[in-house]
């Protein structure tokens, strides 16, 4: 005989197994998703830090197809910057990190990269019977001299929230954007339509390296003026348009729409009414933010996220009457110098953050915390439409920075000059992933760090 009280026992059991089944059918049915599937938002996870793993050759799609001639001449070209430089030299002065373990790094000292480049130049591409002869060895070069550490960030969940007890969040993939030299029409003189100068480095203008004084501040800069013995902030976008800088003697003279998207590029081309080009490029920035007035546009309801492109914000500011225009180009309160390119020879690319000319297609703008000017970086792009709608999987030279450009897997991508190169680089938008290929002996030492991890 069962008692009152085994009864309720057996009750409750079969209660138990009931609900636990009917739990188990709706996680399985997805009404209820198991923990291990529940989707935490980033608010879950403590800040993004840079997570690597050494990889090989065979892992990078699309490698084998990839012609590398191109990225070799980049390489080369780069070379010639790190030979002008001292072997006990970081190779990276910027580089930051942010390990726990300061002595890992991805940079290397100059010395890790002089065998490469010895061998680089030593190279003769014009040998080969063929164009897949030539590629073959040109990719047993790379194997030979490198190995593939692929890039990606971690972040952990925070202990108090409700990812507390799921795995870390391990993401490989960035945002690849396009940059390209654009050709604007240029006049010596202020005219009705080129009222915007452009104006060379002011000799004012005060340029800090704040990793100078604190380790923990490399690869950060700011820029001022000094007043009566202080660092103070340089007059933004919006002063210097409406104010001017008297001391400065402007370069040339052109459209403002023309000016504010050359100092998006960084550099340009120039052309007169008489047939001359002039060459310009990159001097200096006023150490103010910058900030992609499309985001500005989307948060004002201006046009919607879809349709924003840097041909469509174009076709805005030049429709806009003059006073809105101005309004938001003085949104980005960043302002670029130049100076003039007369040392880089016409056919080559304009001479990006590292000194060496930029290959197109081949150059890319990389956050310099993170990768060293000079690296080959195999980078994997989902399809971008203006490209020929296929992924973008080849490799590529580290070549270049940019103030939009932050964080260990972001990319801006050389897309060469003109209205072509335009039409690739202003509909970019593309996640991608970064493999950087660093110098034997140094991958060798970055292994021996991981597995004392």
């Amino acid at each position: 005989m069962i008692s009152p009280t085994g009864s309720r026992l057996r009750l409750f059991l079969i209660g138990a197994v009931a609900l636990a089944a009917l739990a188990a059918a709706l996680v399985f049915s997805g009404v209820f998703p198991p923990f291990y599937k529940r989707q935490f938002s980033d608010d879950d996870y403590g800040p993004a830090r840079l997570y690597y793993r050494l990889v090989d050759f065979d892992d990078l799609e699309g490698w084998r197809r990839d012609d590398p001639t191109p990225a070799l001449a980049a390489f080369v070209r780069s070379c010639r910057i790190f030979e002008g430089r001292a072997p006990e030299e970081p190779a990276n002065p910027m580089e930051q990190l942010g390990l726990a373990d300061p002595a890992v790094s991805l940079g290397g000292a100059v010395s890790d990269w002089l065998r490469p480049c010895a061998e680089a130049r030593a190279l003769n591409v014009s040998a080969y019977a063929d164009d897949a002869a030539r590629a073959g060895a040109l990719r047993s070069f790379f194997e030979f001299h490198f190995r593939p550490v692929e890039i990606a960030t971690l972040r952990e969940p925070l202990p108090d929230g409700r990812a507390r007890r799921a795995s870390p969040r391990i993401d490989d993939k960035g945002t690849f954007t396009g940059y390209f030299e654009p050709v604007y029409e240029a006049s010596r003189m202020r005219t009705a339509r080129h009222t915007a100068p452009v104006l060379p480095r002011p000799d004012d203008l005060v340029e800090v390296d704040l990793g100078l004084f604190r380790d923990d501040l490399k690869g950060e800069r700011i820029a001022g003026r000094v007043e009566n013995g202080r660092l103070t902030p340089y007059a933004d976008r919006g002063a210097i348009d409406s104010e001017g800088l008297p001391a400065a003697a402007p370069l040339a003279w052109v459209d403002p729409n023309d000016l504010f998207f050359l100092q998006i590029q960084g550099s340009g081309r120039l052309e007169f009414a008489d047939g001359a080009v002039m060459r310009v490029g990159y001097a200096a920035q006023n150490g103010h933010p910058y900030t992609a007035i499309g985001r500005t546009m989307v948060q004002r309801g201006i046009m919607p996220l879809e349709q924003v492109t840097m041909q469509s914000i174009r076709a805005w500011l030049d429709g806009a009457a003059p006073e809105a225009a101005q309004a938001l180009r003085a949104e980005n309160a960043s302002y670029v110098f130049f100076r003039l390119l007369d040392e880089v020879a016409p056919e080559l690319g304009p001479l990006g953050a590292q000194g060496a000319p930029l290959t197109p297609g081949r150059s890319l703008a990389v956050d310099r915390r993170y990768h060293a000017l000079g690296a080959p970086v195999w980078v994997d792009i989902e399809p971008v439409e203006a490209a020929g709608k296929t992924p973008i999987r080849r490799l590529m030279i580290a070549q270049d920075t940019g103030g939009a450009i932050r964080g260990p897997i972001r990319g801006d991508v050389f897309w060469g000059s003109g209205d072509e190169a335009a039409e690739v680089a202003g509909a970019m938008n593309a996640l991608g992933t970064i493999t950087v290929l660093l110098p034997s002996r140094l991958a060798e030492r970055l292994a021996d760090a991981s597995s004392a991890r």
